[in-house]
């Protein structure tokens, strides 16, 4: 598994939520900077020569999305927090329609 660490406290609104996901996982110049592209991007994960994302990994093998600071990002930016949670989800289940495996988990602890 491998786990990728995105710094929460760097998201105010969509533009840097797009900004902090571009910037992690190196989306192509071309990238929509909408959840569509978003998901379009992270479905790539096993498909290097698609160009959608400069992180891969092997067929089979999971990406963590590690959200730090979730709590405090939650309360901030309902919005992409929530658009984030299904959309990662619906990543899953587009793979998993196509009869391939999940790629994604989101690794987060939100204290009350």
């Amino acid at each position: 598994m491998m786990v990728i660490p995105i710094d929460t406290r760097r998201i105010s609104d969509w533009d840097t939520f797009h900004d902090v996901f571009a910037d992690v996982f190196g989306f192509p110049d071309f990238y929509g900077r909408n959840m569509n592209a978003w998901i379009d991007c992270l479905t790539s994960l096993y498909e290097p020569h698609d160009g959608m994302t400069k992180v891969h990994v092997a067929p089979g093998q999971v990406v963590a999305l590690q959200l730090e600071h979730v709590g405090d990002f939650s309360s901030r930016c309902p919005e992409q927090y929530a658009a984030l949670v299904e959309c990662s989800a619906f990543v899953n289940w587009r793979r998993i329609e196509l009869g391939q495996p999940p790629v994604l988990a989101l690794s987060f602890f939100k204290s009350a």
